[in-house]
């Protein structure tokens, strides 16, 4: 699949990835979806396809079959007012192979997109807004366009189906494998048709899917977040979705089998530096026992009895910490291997739904691997700035229904979104206080970060809110990308140490509001170039596969002329301001809202880098996230009694936190899990 959609697919949108749903009961508005755009003059016949962020329109990809046998494309999406406009034409060889691409149009971002690639007997030559290059090549290959239409996974499904033992190179890297999974039958509307599941490798940590048509031709891409498919098929998504799962389903169990050793009856981990999280200390020449998936004992080297039969793993020059929390996660079914290899044994769900847990509960019972789950349910107000969820309120009648169901789902809080009416806040709050439920969330349009907090938050999403605060008169609505734009140009001159500031410092410490700063994407947003890896994933970008890693080229917000050190100097700013809240003792949690495991470890490292000492930024990692999720007494700490929730790690991280990357063995509820062969599942070089 081309670059521009694998973003779409992998929820790249800074938002939740639950499961596909059926259509809100409140629509999104007309004005939310951009109109198709008609095929022009001279095209042969034409598709039009929606495109649905969890079950609500949002895009539209208008495809164009030309009478030189050439495709036109268009394609956009409205996500929040941000999402890409495109305009793509290829031209094909004889195999179905692109001679020609040519796509002009913006990125999700609005940064202007002229991508180019043309073959010419065996010479090739590309650019895009990230890679340029020419070279010779010697046999077929298949250009993966950085920015484009969902379209094309269809064009390299067809030519994989054709290929000699169904394998093709990639342009610029790679090799794709592929070929049809099977058949189905689909009703909507009256009519019925058969489609074919086309399974694609090489693209992405794993293997991919497209739908294809009886005649060969695109049908449609659908996932638990995403999906495009022809206009008036739409309800024929789920069942399509279904199929997916229980493939993938059936290949999770598989990869469990081949990563994961059940419990040991018992199991002794001696000669470990072990990481004390309630003190925020390294405790030298340590045993830790575990029986089951239970800690029995813990102590000095020679003190701790071990069990006769135990199984011993002697971890001289290692350190020992409790598993990882990631605080902002939006987890799917294939994300658990990612969690898991970095050693992030826990996770918070930040836009969960009711029906979401179900997703998710082979990684609960061990079936397939993926971290324990705690849920914070997403609500938001109806409009053009919704984000993709079914939870819906306008009134205050359906805030209080929405509480409700998120409360009888045992979810842990309620989390409130960007177009939520300022005045229904005060009573969701209260109403999921009365429930025993914590309030958190972005800070709603024409509402200050000091309001949300007097009205009830617990906790506030995201650094960005939290500067946002004293630039009310001036970004008032914090719906679109303002509320990153904003930041990127003003944080830089702000007065950290001004009254204002402190007053507000001030309330957050007296009232406890625990801070999700997720500093990692806003260096993406204000410090990646597009051309250069982004700095966040430079230490890992080359063990992965390479179509991933041309994904962290990508780039950030678009920068205006002479702003490129401002926006690089905002983004210091939120350091400086994480810094200032630890100072002031206000509780702060680690969370990515990124991809999974690789960027938990940035996260952390940019703590640090803030002025964090390394042992402390571990013990937010680990303890107080246990306790912001209310899960002390059983996870957070090494101590006996606890559940056998550990990460092994080479080095020491306290005084070195990116050893936090060297993950040697991982323990979840007292089965071990090699982080070697969770890598190697995903493609990733040990």
């Amino acid at each position: 699949m081309m670059r521009q959609a694998a973003l779409v697919l992998a929820g790249i949108f800074i938002a939740g990835r639950p499961a596909l749903a059926q259509p809100a009961a409140a629509p999104t508005p007309a004005a939310a979806a951009p109109t198709p755009k008609p095929c022009p003059a001279g095209s042969k016949n034409s598709s039009v396809y929606a495109l649905l962020l969890r079950g609500n329109r949002a895009g539209y990809e208008t495809s164009c079959r030309m009478k030189d046998g050439s495709r036109q494309v268009f394609f956009s999406f409205n996500d929040r007012g941000r999402g890409p406009e495109l305009s793509t034409k290829v031209t094909f060889d004889a195999r179905g192979l692109p001679i020609s691409v040519e796509t002009d149009g913006h990125d999700y971002f609005k940064n202007e997109i002229h991508e180019r690639f043309a073959r010419s007997g065996k010479s090739v030559s590309w650019k895009n807004k990230a890679e340029e290059g020419r070279r010779e090549t010697p046999g077929d290959a298949f250009y993966v366009s950085y920015s484009g239409s969902f379209e094309e996974s269809s064009w390299l499904a067809a030519a994989l189906a054709k290929a000699p033992e169904h394998r093709i190179a990639l342009l610029p890297e790679g090799e794709a494998s592929g070929r049809p999974l099977e058949t189905v039958s689909i009703e909507a509307g009256g009519k019925s048709k058969s489609v074919t599941l086309h399974g694609v490798s090489g693209l992405d940590f794993e293997p991919g899917y497209v739908w294809l048509d009886e005649s060969g031709e695109y049908f449609g891409s659908v996932s638990d977040w995403v999906s495009m498919v022809p206009e008036g098929w739409e309800p024929a998504a789920p069942k399509l979705v279904e199929v997916q799962r229980k493939r993938d389903g059936a290949r999770y169990v598989e990869a469990a089998g081949r990563v994961r050793r059940p419990a040991p009856k018992a199991l002794a981990i001696t000669h470990a530096r072990l990481f004390d999280a309630r003190e925020a200390v390294v405790r030298p020449n340590m045993t830790v026992v575990l029986a089951g998936n239970r800690i029995a004992a813990v102590g000095p080297d020679g003190s701790v009895a071990i069990p006769n039969g135990a199984e011993t793993i002697d971890a001289t020059g290692k350190t020992l910490l409790p598993g990882l929390t990631d605080m902002h996660a939006h987890p799917s079914p294939n994300q658990g291997l990612l969690h898991m290899a970095a050693g992030v044994t826990s996770i918070r769900d930040m836009a969960a739904e009711p029906d979401t847990p179900e997703k998710l509960r082979a990684w609960e019972t061990g079936e397939t691997v993926g971290p324990r789950v705690v849920y914070a349910g997403i609500i938001d107000g109806p409009g053009p700035f919704q984000g993709p969820t079914k939870t819906l309120v306008a009134n205050e009648a359906e805030a209080h229904d929405a509480v409700r169901r998120l409360s009888a789902a045992k979810f842990l809080q309620v989390k409130i979104y960007s177009s939520v009416k300022p005045e229904l806040v005060p009573m969701i709050a209260q109403d999921a206080h009365e429930r025993g439920m914590r309030v958190s969330g972005h800070i709603p349009a024409f509402m200050t970060a000091e309001q949300a907090v007097r009205a009830g938050y617990d906790e506030i999403q995201h650094m960005n809110f939290l500067f946002l605060n004293f630039f009310a008169d001036e970004v008032p609505d914090t719906r679109g990308p303002a509320r990153f734009t904003a930041v990127a140009d003003r944080a830089a001159t702000f007065d950290l140490s001004s009254e204002k500031t402190r007053a507000f410092l001030q309330l957050l410490k007296e009232r406890g509001t625990v801070i999700d700063p997720t500093l990692g994407i806003f260096e993406g947003m204000f410090v990646a170039r597009a051309g250069q890896v982004a700095p966040g994933f430079a230490a890992i970008a080359a063990d992965l596969p390479a179509q991933v890693r041309r994904g962290f080229l990508d780039g950030g917000l678009p920068v205006p002329e002479g702003k490129d050190q401002r926006y690089r100097d905002s983004f210091k700013a939120m350091e400086r301001m994480l810094a200032l809240l630890e100072k002031n003792g206000i509780p702060i949690v680690a969370g990515t809202d990124d991809l999974p495991g690789f960027a938990f470890h940035r996260e952390l490292e940019l703590y640090v880098e803030a002025g964090l000492p390394p042992a402390r930024v571990l013990q937010i990692a680990t303890r107080d996230a246990a306790r912001v999720t209310r899960r002390l007494g059983d996870l957070g700490t090494i101590d006996p009694g606890k559940l056998a929730d550990l990460v092994l790690v080479e080095g020491d991280p306290t005084t070195q936190i990116s050893d936090i990357r060297k993950v040697r063995l991982v323990v979840k509820d007292g089965a071990l899990y090699d982080p070697a062969a969770m890598r190697r599942e995903l493609g990733i070089r040990p």
